[in-house]
């Protein structure tokens, strides 16, 4: 309870830092004909971050309070913050580049971390799959966007 509840307050405190500006450059971007599922993204990145809370959950349980799970938790929160980043370092730099550099930065935690927790518990690494998924498909080059 205390992995999900972390993740929903640095959603919504990382959430707001979104500039107006920003937000009006992302909507006026063309979209990819391709991507055509575009209101579903939020209920996506909500089910995979309780799959990663319920991954750190598991990892916690396995090994409670030893050094190696305390720096394991602090790559999970590292993981959740670089994710929250994608969208306002997108927007203050108005670059899909920056965005994808950063989504492609969270997919190598993600991976790292993946590998990481397989030790501990495979259903933990289970869990962090969904994130893996979305990220890697994220990583769209961004001349398929125009402005």
């Amino acid at each position: 309870m205390v992995t999900l509840a972390i993740a929903i307050v640095l959603g919504g405190a990382v959430g707001s830092i979104a500039p107006p500006n920003g937000i009006r450059w992302f909507n006026r971007l063309k979209r990819p004909r391709w991507l055509t599922f575009e209101k579903l993204i939020p209920f996506v990145w909500t089910f995979v971050f309780v799959c990663a809370a319920f991954s750190a959950a598991t990892v916690w349980e396995r090994d409670p309070g030893s050094s190696r799970t305390w720096v394991l938790m602090g790559v999970y929160l590292l993981l959740e913050l670089v994710t929250l980043a994608y969208n306002p370092v997108m927007q203050l730099r108005r670059s899909l580049m920056a965005g994808t550099t950063i989504g492609g930065i969270g997919f190598l935690i993600g991976l790292g971390l993946a590998i990481a927790v397989w030790s501990i518990d495979p259903i933990a690494t289970f869990l962090l799959v969904p994130y893996l998924l979305w990220t890697r498909s994220e990583l769209t080059p961004p001349g398929q966007w125009q402005s």
